[in-house]
């Protein structure tokens, strides 16, 4: 190497260092850890309008799915599928009696989605959310679109029992 090509080394910029992909940025094909489980990513379905993705969540043969929506903090959410029917949904209840547990409606909301890869709902498009807890900090998320309804049971998860391990 040269002299000059050394002195021009010494006065050129470095690379800026790669940014790390937060949860929210996850896309198929990630690792992602939480609460101690190692996870692959299958799935995503995003909501721009709230900043709010779930993520579909492989571990094995089981399927898991984890809410993040970021407010004044990120906040997660793991659930598991749950059997159940709701006819209308205009008529989804404020509360829902569940394996002798009382769920409340803390939230509901409706949005344009984006889908990517393997997520219950195959296509984008309008979907509508209700969110239910119990005095007990269970959680419960029924999402409608297209004419179908998915329920979902499950619970919080601290920031610090989330990390990304991989994200291409």
């Amino acid at each position: 190497m040269s002299m000059w090509k050394r002195i021009g080394n010494l006065f050129s910029k470095s690379e800026p260092p790669a940014v790390e992909k937060s949860m929210l940025q996850l896309a198929p094909g990630d690792i992602c850890e939480v609460s101690l489980v190692t996870y692959e990513v299958t799935g995503r379905t995003h909501n721009r309008g709230r900043n709010a993705v779930v993520l579909t969540l492989r571990d094995g043969i089981h399927i898991s799915y984890l809410h993040i929506e970021e407010r004044e903090q990120l906040q997660y959410g793991l659930y598991k599928p749950i059997d159940g029917r709701l006819d209308n949904p205009a008529a989804v209840p404020a509360t829902l009696e569940l394996d002798d547990q009382v769920f409340y409606l803390e939230e509901e909301y409706e949005g344009h989605v984006a889908v990517v890869g393997q997520t219950p709902f195959m296509n984008g498009g309008d979907q509508h959310v209700w969110q239910y807890q119990t005095d007990e900090f269970r959680l419960l998320r029924i999402e409608w679109q297209n004419g179908r309804f998915m329920l979902y049971e499950g619970e919080k998860v601290i920031p610090g029992d989330v990390k990304v391990i991989r994200a291409s």
